[in-house]
Protein backbone atom coordinates (compact mmCIF):
# COMPACT_ATOMS: atom_id res chain seq x y z
CA UNK A 1 0.00 0.00 0.00
CA UNK A 2 1.59 3.34 -0.59
CA UNK A 3 1.83 6.14 1.24
CA UNK A 4 -0.52 8.86 1.35
CA UNK A 5 0.27 12.55 1.66
CA UNK A 6 -0.31 14.85 4.87
CA UNK A 7 -2.89 16.23 2.24
CA UNK A 8 -4.53 13.23 1.16
CA UNK A 9 -7.61 11.18 2.51
CA UNK A 10 -7.39 7.25 2.54
CA UNK A 11 -9.75 5.75 -0.24
CA UNK A 12 -11.03 3.75 2.95
CA UNK A 13 -11.79 7.03 4.93
CA UNK A 14 -13.45 8.84 1.65
CA UNK A 15 -15.91 5.79 1.66
CA UNK A 16 -16.91 6.36 4.81
CA UNK A 17 -17.35 9.83 4.37
CA UNK A 18 -18.81 10.33 0.93
CA UNK A 19 -22.06 9.44 1.61
CA UNK A 20 -22.11 12.21 3.84
CA UNK A 21 -22.18 14.78 1.61
CA UNK A 22 -24.53 16.28 0.17
CA UNK A 23 -24.77 16.03 -4.13
CA UNK A 24 -24.64 19.66 -5.72
CA UNK A 25 -28.01 20.29 -7.44
CA UNK A 26 -29.17 23.78 -9.21
CA UNK A 27 -33.00 24.40 -8.08
CA UNK A 28 -34.97 23.95 -10.81
CA UNK A 29 -37.63 26.79 -9.96
CA UNK A 30 -34.42 29.26 -9.72
CA UNK A 31 -33.39 31.79 -12.17
CA UNK A 32 -29.94 31.94 -13.16
CA UNK A 33 -27.72 34.84 -15.06
CA UNK A 34 -25.72 31.87 -16.52
CA UNK A 35 -27.25 29.16 -18.34
CA UNK A 36 -25.92 25.30 -17.29
CA UNK A 37 -22.19 24.85 -17.31
CA UNK A 38 -21.32 28.07 -17.78
CA UNK A 39 -18.48 29.59 -15.43
CA UNK A 40 -16.35 27.89 -13.49
CA UNK A 41 -16.10 24.23 -13.15
CA UNK A 42 -16.94 23.05 -9.41
CA UNK A 43 -14.02 21.45 -7.31
CA UNK A 44 -14.62 17.58 -6.74
CA UNK A 45 -15.83 17.36 -3.27
CA UNK A 46 -12.86 14.75 -1.86
CA UNK A 47 -10.63 17.53 -3.19
CA UNK A 48 -12.44 19.86 -0.80
CA UNK A 49 -12.48 17.65 2.11
CA UNK A 50 -9.08 16.72 1.57
CA UNK A 51 -8.19 20.85 2.50
CA UNK A 52 -10.23 21.10 5.45
CA UNK A 53 -8.72 18.01 6.84
CA UNK A 54 -5.61 19.53 6.04
CA UNK A 55 -5.91 22.76 8.12
CA UNK A 56 -7.87 20.50 10.93
CA UNK A 57 -4.06 18.80 10.93
CA UNK A 58 -1.55 21.39 11.14
CA UNK A 59 -3.59 24.47 13.18
CA UNK A 60 -5.18 22.39 15.61
CA UNK A 61 -4.44 24.73 18.54
CA UNK A 62 -7.30 25.89 20.51
CA UNK A 63 -6.21 29.30 20.37
CA UNK A 64 -6.07 28.99 16.26
CA UNK A 65 -9.49 27.12 16.20
CA UNK A 66 -10.98 30.34 18.11
CA UNK A 67 -9.42 32.55 15.99
CA UNK A 68 -10.77 31.01 12.98
CA UNK A 69 -14.29 31.75 15.20
CA UNK A 70 -13.27 35.44 15.79
CA UNK A 71 -12.29 36.51 12.65
CA UNK A 72 -13.27 34.10 9.70
CA UNK A 73 -12.85 36.42 6.78
CA UNK A 74 -8.98 37.12 7.55
CA UNK A 75 -8.37 33.46 7.72
CA UNK A 76 -10.50 33.08 4.41
CA UNK A 77 -8.55 35.74 2.57
CA UNK A 78 -5.16 35.28 3.96
CA UNK A 79 -4.03 33.11 1.17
Amino acid sequence: MAKIQSWEVSDVFWKKVEPLIPPVQREPNKTYKRKAGGGKKPMPPRRIFEAIMYVLRTENTPAERQKYIEYPIYFLTRY
